[in-house]
């Protein structure tokens, strides 16, 4: 049996005041994670990965949840998975659309990477040709949102207790997915099929019990196929990610590419630098379930000093195509000593525009700290 985990100390500091009452420039929190394996036998293990975050602000923040709790059996020609799981696809490096399988964890982290676990059942069938995977998914998990007292809100808080569905089945929605993946030479390619409940909400205006305005989570159903591509092509990397949905009133389609160059013994030294260019489009309008990335173009910078330490920052910037919003966030991490690591994240919205769903960040300039110590 493997125990092991960590605990990190979080501080924000914004540098505007709140767009809405009871919202302050400062938070801290704490949060703390438990891993443990165990091989049961040589072809069946259990992992578990447990998380809790204690916020000092926002009470929505504070939440835990059981990431991974799953039993993984395997032979020659198949694995199967049963529990609490989380799985991964993307390609890009700023939006992740084909991602699908796990809800989005919205309070823990505004960039959407953190994900919630999702009970599932898992079968992975390996060949030569390629790689079968079939999902089954019996129980939805809803979308976190942060509370009034939180930052990175919406004009209107989300009362979550006043969740909808278009399934009168509800949480209980059976959700199927098939995905085929393989590589062609350099190429990674995937694509899928996901039917079921969106994990995207579609935010409705209501009323509460004391006549105060809120938005409520809708889930609708729908389908979704899905592709991802990566190509290597000596110091370049091509990456695209494209989805095509139906069932939320009209069928849409989404797609994002680009590419990542890296210089590699930057100033002949050990360093690396990417170069990082994307595009992201989304045929919805704003007036129809407004998308914050609907015609954005991307660029970052990724610096690997590959020493001892392993230092790194990401800078990035967003802008949006049809307006003047602007986004710009910076990413530094520096491991100290074997069991510490120190992470610095900074994301500045300019000239946002007052018709841009994310309207609603522009007073939200940050810089965060994180230690992280691990066990």
């Amino acid at each position: 049996m493997e125990v092991n985990g960590d605990l990190s100390v979080e501080g924000f500091l914004f540098l505007d005041d709140g767009a809405y009452p009871h919202q302050k420039n400062q938070s801290a929190s704490i949060a703390g994670r438990l891993e443990l394996y165990h091989d049961i036998l040589d072809n069946l293990s259990f992992s578990v990965e447990a998380y809790y975050r204690l916020d000092s602000e926002d009470d929505e923040r504070s939440h835990g949840d059981l990431r991974l709790a799953e039993l993984l059996y395997f032979t020659d020609t198949w694995e199967i998975t049963a529990g609490f799981g989380r799985v991964f696809w993307g390609a890009t490096e700023f939006v992740h659309l084909v991602d699908i399988i796990n809800q989005t964890d919205q309070v823990d982290a505004l960039d959407g990477e953190e994900k919630l676990g999702q009970p599932m059942v898992h079968l992975t069938v390996p060949r030569d040709w390629g790689v079968l995977e079939a999902f089954a998914l019996p129980w939805f998990r809803e979308r976190t949102f942060p509370g009034e007292k939180g930052r990175f809100r919406t004009p209107l808080a989300v009362d979550t207790d006043n969740t909808d569905y278009e399934s009168s089945s509800e949480q209980q929605h059976l959700d199927l997915v098939l995905r085929y993946s393989t590589n062609l030479a350099n190429a990674d390619i995937g694509l899928y099929y996901f039917n079921g409940t969106s994990r995207d909400p579609v935010l409705l205006f209501s009323m509460d019990q004391n006549s105060k305005p809120i938005l409520y989570p809708y889930y609708e159903q729908i389908g979704q196929t899905g592709l991802d591509l990566q190509l290597i092509a000596g110091e370049w990397l091509l990456k695209g990610e494209a989805y095509f949905r139906t069932g939320q009133s009209r069928s849409y389609a989404a797609t994002t590419f680009g590419f990542e160059y890296t210089l590699t013994g930057l100033f002949e030294s050990m360093m690396d630098l990417g170069l990082i260019g994307e595009y992201v489009y989304d045929d919805r309008n704003n007036g129809w379930l407004p998308t914050i990335y609907q015609n954005d173009i991307m660029g970052g910078l990724r610096l690997a000093v590959n020493d001892m330490d392993d230092s790194t920052i990401l800078l990035g910037v967003i802008r949006d195509l049809d307006s003047s919003s602007t986004i710009i966030a910076m990413e530094a991490s520096r491991r100290l000593g074997e069991s510490i690591r120190l992470n610095l994240d900074a994301s500045f919205f300019i000239d946002m525009d007052i018709h841009d769903p994310s309207f609603s960040l522009a007073q939200d300039d940050f810089i965060k700290l994180e230690i992280i110590w691990y066990w």
